[in-house]
């Protein structure tokens, strides 16, 4: 079987081609292999679903019986303290656990404790 004297350069051509756009691709281009994607989406929906309970849990805390007080205590501790709180009171548990989220606790702290905006 005869090739053309052009077919070599040509297949040689194509395997750079395609290489140098795989490289081009991964490093610059944004492309991420399948595993990558499935981490991204799981720290994606976590980072979600923190976001969404951190609001309730302060609520919930802001709604107990001495809910003032407490918050009162809860800014005089330090801030791991106050994570720890939050996590043991159980307000920061996802739906259906049964132990506290320490993310969920995190962002609930931050909101307890930013200043209220102002009644209109």
């Amino acid at each position: 079987m005869k090739m053309s004297t052009n077919t070599k350069p040509l297949i040689q051509g194509a395997v750079f081609g395609a290489i140098a756009c795989a490289v081009i691709g991964f490093t610059w281009g944004g492309w991420v292999t399948g595993g990558t994607a499935r981490k991204d989406a799981g720290v994606a929906a976590h980072n979600a679903t923190v976001a969404a309970l951190a609001p309730f849990c302060a609520e919930r805390f802001r709604a107990q019986g001495d809910g003032p007080a407490k918050i009162a205590d809860l800014a005089k501790a330090s801030t791991w303290d106050r994570n720890s709180a939050i996590e043991k009171s159980g307000f920061a548990s996802l739906p259906g656990g049964k132990t506290g989220d320490s993310d969920i606790a995190r962002a609930c702290v931050e909101l307890l404790m930013a200043p209220a905006p102002p009644k209109t």
